[in-house]
């Protein structure tokens, strides 16, 4: 994965651009003191929590695992993760999704066949929607937060039952502390979005409080396939992430980097004589 640049936010103009090591959420904006337009950049929630300090169980399982594999299981826990959400995504929009669907895989930026765990992932969601009958009112909706600065991407905003719930789809077999920092910062950033807060006014939010949960799917630990688990409020732990983030990045500005577009070791004489020489039709060099 070089860079990959998609819209997270059409009617606002905010785009998710994601390298190897950063997300960033750009959006338009006026400069205050030019007037001219310009792209404000806040990094992603994802990013600023992986700061967060992981806990003995976290390192005990990268000792288990050892450096290399372990990158290599988040890698692809990562790109079954995409997957998955996509899919997620059609089921909620009533769109039927088959065994062999294909969905992209940022890593290889192609689309490929769900995998069977994936869709046992696919599977757990369905059972825990039949069970639950959430009523879903947002789902993959950006949250962007220019009093904390920072923005991201909410799964989903439900209903279920009497209570209205920020949920975040986690397919791994575990929960790290950022997991909970993550739905707390989605949460905290609600007020700050009113197209977010029409739609739970519509939906007959009436200023209930609003609750932040996490939905394991492809559970391998109960008979049930999914693990649904309500988070309290870790956004004073967000913060703490936040001050980490910026000592370790110097998070003032976006990181930029010019990269020429070929490389050669041969001299710079020795590769205009090779572009002389390429075989020429109708008076055109030939490429």
């Amino acid at each position: 994965m070089k860079k990959i640049i998609r819209t997270a936010d059409e009617k606002r103009g905010i785009l998710q651009v994601t390298t190897v090591d950063e997300r960033w959420y750009p959006k338009p904006s006026i400069h205050a003191e030019t007037g001219l337009p310009e792209y404000q950049f806040v990094p992603s929630v994802t990013w600023i929590c992986g700061y967060y300090p992981k806990g003995v169980a976290f390192y005990k399982w990268l000792a288990n695992n050892g450096w290399d594999e372990s990158q290599a299981i988040k890698n692809a826990a990562g790109d079954k993760g995409s997957k998955v959400h996509f899919a997620i995504a059609d089921l909620i929009d009533q769109k039927r999704v088959a065994m062999d669907a294909q969905y992209l895989n940022p890593s290889t930026e192609r689309l490929e066949e769900l995998t069977l765990e994936e869709y046992e992932c696919l599977m757990s969601f369905a059972a825990w929607h039949k069970e639950t009958n959430p009523q879903v009112i947002i789902r993959e909706m950006t949250v962007w937060s220019d009093k904390y600065g920072y923005a991201g991407t909410i799964d989903c905003i439900a209903k279920i039952g009497d209570n209205y719930f920020v949920i975040d789809f986690k397919t791994g077999q575990y929960l790290w502390p950022e997991h909970e920092l993550q739905v707390s910062a989605y949460e905290t950033a609600l007020p700050e979005n009113d197209d977010i807060m029409e739609l739970l006014k519509k939906a007959g939010w009436k200023g209930e409080l609003i609750k932040r949960a996490i939905l394991q799917i492809g559970y391998r630990k109960n008979k049930a396939g999914w693990k649904f688990t309500e988070i309290e409020d870790k956004f004073d732990l967000f913060l703490a992430a936040q001050k980490i983030w910026k000592h370790e990045t110097s998070g003032e500005k976006v990181l930029q980097k010019d990269y020429p577009l070929s490389l050669s070791l041969a001299p710079a004489t020795k590769e205009a004589e090779a572009e002389t020489e390429k075989p020429k039709k109708n008076g055109k060099v030939r490429s």
